[in-house]
């Protein structure tokens, strides 16, 4: 798992100094054109330990997540 910063250039992302492989599932975050998106050490530490558990399946799905509120009404 790798965290990299790219550039839109032509509608596609453009991610340079790191090495993909064709057909490489990512995810995106983006910013306003006003904002700044940084992280701590430590906050790259937990969201790089959060996607790790995502694939190895340690997550709850949305249909259990709404299961397990209690019910109003």
């Amino acid at each position: 798992m790798q965290v990299a910063t790219g550039t839109v250039v032509n509608g596609k992302i453009i991610v340079e100094g790191v090495s993909l492989t064709e057909g490489a599932v990512v995810a995106v975050v983006t910013r306003g054109a006003d904002e700044t998106f940084s992280l701590t050490e430590t906050q790259e530490s937990e969201l790089l330990a959060a996607m790790a558990e995502i694939e190895r399946g340690e997550y709850v799905t949305l249909e259990e997540l709404l299961q397990s509120l209690p019910k109003h009404g």
